[in-house]
């Protein structure tokens, strides 16, 4: 799916610093879609991709758990 022609409102964390290695989400497809477009907050314009809602949930599930840590 595209999300190229659609009005989204895009935000990035309050947990983002200015490292410059952030990425933004749009909650405005969760709803209708059940998805979330995330894309690369360096280049707004550039490609953004259609992750499952639900599968987007648990990436942040596993974030908030620690599970995710390098």
């Amino acid at each position: 799916m595209t999300t190229d022609s659609l009005p989204l409102t895009w935000f990035k964390s309050s947990y983002s610093g200015n490292g410059g290695e952030c990425i933004e989400i749009a909650a405005d497809l969760v709803a209708s879609r059940g998805v979330v477009p995330v894309r690369d907050s360096k280049d707004p314009q550039g490609p953004a991709l259609s992750v499952p809602a639900t599968a987007f949930a648990s990436f942040v599930a596993g974030v908030k758990a620690g599970e995710l840590r390098t």
